[in-house]
């Protein structure tokens, strides 16, 4: 499940119009989701077109037994490399909430619509990450099966077997969650300084690629911007 830290409402002190704040958010981050669905669909196509180039030196069965196995001993992060590809655009829109909540929203409304935002995102996750986890699964022995068959020989793989069903390979594919945690939070901490601005310029920039106005109805200072003088007779 998207963890509360992926998905933690982002405050800045931007001034950005909400609706084209997120606008822009969904609109970069959203159709990568969809992506996804495609590029899985595009990757079993592919490799289906390459097969005929591999079928003049088949496997042999003991050697598809083998691929099959390592497909299967990797299949958790197959499972959480579809997850991932969920659970980054949502984790962008998120920021992109936050930001609209702190320059946009009363003060005292900000917490519930932000809970309320956590949880349509997080509920998009939930539905959204079975389907692609469903065919990542579905397409990994199409697209990853024949690399292994070309690129290993059997015994590299009967190798590759033994270490990722040892009792140490387990316990060290079980902590990647935890070490991913220990070096994201920090990293994330030091380099927001820095990172922040560049994405707000990257932002700008795009907006001003596509041609989006990011001019607000009224004038920084929040008043309403003075009507024209009427013309002298």
């Amino acid at each position: 499940m998207i963890s509360n830290h992926n998905l933690r409402v982002q405050s800045c002190g931007t001034t950005r119009s909400p609706a084209l704040s997120l606008r822009v958010a969904a609109g970069l981050a959203l159709p990568f989701a969809a992506a996804v669905l495609l590029s899985l669909s595009a990757g079993a196509a592919a490799a289906q077109a390459a097969a005929p180039a591999a079928a003049s030196a088949p496997a042999s069965p003991a050697k598809k037994a083998l691929v099959k196995r390592v497909i299967q001993l990797q299949q958790p992060g197959i499972e959480a490399m579809a997850r991932a590809l969920v659970e980054q655009p949502a984790a962008a829109i998120m920021q992109q909430v936050g930001r609209t909540l702190q320059a946009n929203v009363p003060a005292d409304k900000r917490e519930a619509v932000g809970r309320d935002a956590q949880a349509d995102v997080r509920k998009f996750v939930e539905d959204v990450v079975p389907t692609v986890r469903k065919r990542a699964i579905e397409i990994a022995p199409g697209t990853i099966g024949p690399i292994l068959e070309q690129k290993l020989t059997e015994d590299e793989l009967k190798q590759l077997v033994a270490w990722l069903d040892s009792p140490v390979s387990r316990k060290y594919q079980q902590l990647g969650g935890e070490m991913q945690k220990a070096l994201s939070e920090p990293l994330i901490r030091d380099s927001r300084a820095t990172v922040e601005p560049r994405m707000r310029a990257l932002e700008e920039s795009l907006m001003k690629r596509l041609g989006v106005s990011d001019t607000p109805a009224s004038t920084a200072g929040g008043k309403p911007a003075a009507a024209p003088a009427p013309a002298k007779k």
